[in-house]
């Protein structure tokens, strides 16, 4: 049964299809409140139309003046100059509700790291430009769900080289041929992705990785069917479901709202404590394949980088650490942080690109194999 909406109704439900087109993140929940909205306002003049789309559609202080231009071109028929189109391949929207925002971690009073950590720590929010890695990105979806590494999990299923035999399922074979068996079935533990815990640092020195690093995750959760995500800096922040968003730039938009430290201080060492530190949190490491990006530029006394990085590879099955400075041919690891934490890393490797990160990530089980 389809259902017609109102011709005055239209223009409403229009104008944010059009904001979308342009790369707008707009929520089908922002559509249904902007309709309402202009119902319980009348309209009476085409300020209050615009008064209820600046409150209900909500343009970053950024992007104020093109959402302007559009809503003059669209309700006023104004002109304006088209953008580039966006390289998204995804054109479904899946609304979620991030329940979880922002864990501070403790600091402690005995030390400081982080070049403007503690008492003066930079809260920024980012805005994502487009990427022309599209290409990689859409290779390592697709081999995603093949390479990943996997466990065996404890639910059955039929196999002809299982170890046990199925006798439910033999049963009912019987019953279906007047009691004769054919053949014994077996079964065997299924194979399932293994949960997959990545942990991206967003200090200023990890600047020109960071945007690269969202994309791969948010390529990642589409494939992974657990997937954690936390970003570490002057504070820890779960945006996992940010990142589960279909649509990427949405995803982006949202983990950008979420984090507040971006490009400011380092103190993973305090950041990993609090992770740590929260029960739930911890399960996330058990048995998971857990993946540092950063270049561990930890300033001042990095122990409590050291003792975290160390519960960490307890919990964990594997603990890849993996930084930009390892893309040069001659990288040694020279800080001393990087140095305490190396008998705790299962590897230390390349992070210097997502081409690199992604390639990795799909090794890692031919690696264990």
């Amino acid at each position: 049964m389809t259902t017609t909406l109102p011709a005055a109704t239209r223009p409403f439900v229009d104008f944010p299809s059009v904001l979308r087109a342009h790369g707008f993140a707009i929520a089908p929940e922002q559509t249904i409140g902007f309709i309402e909205a202009i119902s319980l306002l009348g309209p009476r003049r085409m300020d209050d139309v615009y008064q209820a789309s600046r409150a209900l559609l909500a343009p970053s202080p950024e992007r104020l003046p093109e959402f302007d231009a559009l809503f003059r071109a669209f309700f006023f028929g104004q002109t304006l100059e088209a953008p580039a189109p966006s390289d998204d391949d995804d054109d479904e929207l899946r609304v979620q509700e991030d329940g979880e925002n922002l864990v501070e971690p403790e600091v402690s009073d005995t030390h400081q790291s982080g070049e403007q950590a503690a008492t003066s720590e930079l809260l920024n929010v980012r805005r994502f430009a487009l990427s022309d890695e599209a290409l990689t990105l859409r290779n390592f979806r697709r081999h995603a769900a093949t390479r990943l590494p996997k466990r065996r999990a404890y639910r059955r299923s039929t196999s002809r080289r299982g170890d046990l035999w199925a006798l439910r399922s033999a049963l009912r074979e019987a019953v279906r041929y007047d009691g004769e068996l054919l053949h014994l079935p077996r079964t065997r533990r299924r194979l399932t992705l293994r949960r997959i815990l990545i942990l991206i640092d967003v200090s200023g020195s990890m600047k020109a990785e960071t945007e690269g690093y969202l994309r791969l995750t948010h390529s990642l959760g589409r494939a992974a069917e657990r997937l954690e995500v936390f970003t570490l800096g002057t504070r820890l922040t779960r945006i996992t479901r940010a990142i589960r968003r279909r649509q990427r730039d949405q995803a982006l938009t949202l983990a950008s709202q979420l984090v507040s430290d971006w490009d400011g201080g380092t103190r993973i060492g305090d950041a990993l404590r609090a992770f740590l530190a929260v029960p739930r949190f911890a399960g996330f490491a058990r048995g998971a394949l857990v993946v540092v990006l950063s270049d561990g530029l930890e300033r001042g006394n990095h122990d409590a980088m050291t003792d975290a990085v160390e519960h960490l590879s307890r919990l964990a099955w594997r603990l890849e650490w993996l930084t930009p400075d390892a893309g040069h041919a001659d990288f040694r690891p020279e800080t001393a942080a990087l140095l305490s934490i190396l008998p705790f890393v299962d590897t230390l490797a390349d992070g210097s690109s997502i081409t690199a990160v992604a390639d990795r990530l799909l090794n890692i089980a031919q690696e264990r194999s």
